[in-house]
């Protein structure tokens, strides 16, 4: 089977240079989808399960057990005759107050506090398109910018096998962003917060694995499961072109020199009443840097570029029984990086930096409706006033509280499985904020002045 595996990842690299033109038609043809203007009701549609069987609160995107198998088998379980497309919609309202207001309005169209917001108005195409084919893709309009762009995409084929003792699944995944294959929520494209503010001062910088290539990448991976309990991962990312970011409406920060491997290996203890799993990433890149031409559209310089080693390990555990659960996640990353492109445009102080990031997250449900999360996070790294302005430090670090209500999602729910709703109530904190804890922005702005208070609405049919 290990046979098997490379041969299939060193088939996908082989073609990852022809993917992209492949995947710009995809994406346009999926982006002009004209019918509907995570969590999706068209798989609950498609397995007739409700959703509380695959998410935990009723409401996704955290993965029960159940859940993880479903996505491994490549979305394509089905009960009984499948006769629609499996499309899904998605609106998020929300409203964002700081404890301070932003000296500037964070983005066109807002005010510089309490600010309300059409967050996210997707459109996905999830489910089952033949016996051992599925697709999660999502495109997604943001009223914080005004465009409609492409988003998490996710095509997969999958089988099922056995050999002697053994058995297990094999598959293949291409989609656009490092770890949006995983299964676990300790996947930087899935770990918590899952709804958080956009309208808030960020840290000012995190390891590449947490985002750094999400949307501006197509990469292939071969992945298995074995025995239930290991998972094997192993793929590689190329950029796509800026022109065809711009069509989709993604971000381009640079391309990527030749392939960027990426590998995951996670074990699972399943117990009677849930799981325990431990587990690391590994993900190497180099990239170039970012210029402008004539009419103002970003384009990739020749020239030296900066490498990016990122290396991370998680856990997590789940307990279900009954009307409770508990679920428990942990995340470390610790990024190198040699900058030769950067510093040697006078960008940074230093040829090699490092990043670190901790991320860590405890949740209660009740009868998967009512839910309290409390979560830490910590980003800091080498010290470079030039790359990060003020003192230099990165250190950024605080703690959030959220209670969630899930009213729907089980199997009497109303409207189940066309419709489902999440109201949640998120407070974060700061207790230092790149690297200050006061005048943190050198116009007397402390770290707490960054406090933030998220209410949102997040309805899914």
């Amino acid at each position: 089977m290990s046979t098997c595996r490379n041969s299939l990842v060193s088939s996908g690299f082989a073609t990852l240079r022809g993917l992209s033109r492949w995947v710009a038609l995809a994406a346009l043809a999926w982006l002009g989808v004209p019918t509907l203007a995570s969590a999706v009701p068209s798989y609950a549609r498609q397995t007739q399960q409700p959703c509380v069987a695959c998410h935990v609160g009723g409401f996704g995107p955290e993965l029960t057990q159940f859940g993880r198998q479903f996505k491994l088998l490549g979305y394509t379980m089905k009960v009984g005759e499948q006769t629609d497309i499996p499309l899904s919609a998605m609106l998020v309202e929300s409203f964002t107050h700081t404890q301070k207001a932003q000296p500037e309005a964070p983005a066109k169209g807002f005010g510089t506090n309490d600010n309300t917001e059409l967050q996210q108005a997707s459109v996905f195409l999830a489910g089952r398109l033949s016996e051992h084919i599925g697709v999660f893709a999502q495109a997604t309009y943001s009223e914080n910018g005004g465009l409609l762009g492409w988003d998490n995409m996710d095509w997969r084929y999958a089988r099922m096998f056995s050999h002697g003792s053994h058995s297990g699944i094999w598959g293949i995944s291409l989609n656009n962003n490092p770890t949006v294959s995983d299964v676990f929520n300790t996947a930087p494209a899935w770990k918590y917060p899952y709804m958080a503010a956009d309208l808030v001062p960020e840290a000012p910088a995190q390891p590449m694995l947490l985002g750094g290539l999400a949307a501006q990448v197509v990469g292939v991976s071969a992945y298995m499961q074995l025995d239930g309990a290991w998972y094997m991962e192993l793929g590689g990312y190329r950029s796509l072109s800026p022109a065809f970011l711009r069509h989709v409406n993604a971000d381009f920060d640079g391309r990527l020199s030749g392939v960027a491997p990426y590998a995951r290996l996670a074990y699972t203890w399943n117990l009677p009443t849930g799981s325990f799993s431990v587990g690391g990433f590994l993900l190497n890149m180099r990239r170039g840097q970012v210029g402008t031409n004539d009419v103002g559209d970003a384009v990739a310089l020749p020239g030296p570029t900066d490498r990016f080693r990122d290396f991370g390990v998680d856990s997590s555990y789940m307990y279900i029984n009954g009307d409770h659960a508990i679920t428990l996640d942990g995340l470390y990353v610790h990024e190198s990086q040699r900058l030769d492109a950067t510093w040697g445009g006078g960008g940074s102080d230093h040829l090699h930096d490092t990043l670190q990031s901790l991320n860590l997250k405890g949740s209660y449900w009740y009868r998967h409706t009512y839910g309290v999360t409390l979560a830490s996070f910590v980003y800091n790294g080498s010290k470079d006033v030039t790359l990060y302005g003020n003192d230099g430090s990165p250190n950024t670090q605080g703690e959030s509280i959220e209670l969630d209500y899930s009213p729907f999602g089980q199997s009497h729910s109303w409207q189940q499985p066309w419709a489902n709703v999440r109201l949640g109530l998120e407070y974060t904190w700061f207790n230092r904020f790149s690297g200050r804890v006061h005048n943190v922005d050198g116009a007397a702005r402390n770290a707490h002045d960054n406090n933030t208070l998220y209410l949102y609405v997040w309805l899914a049919i």
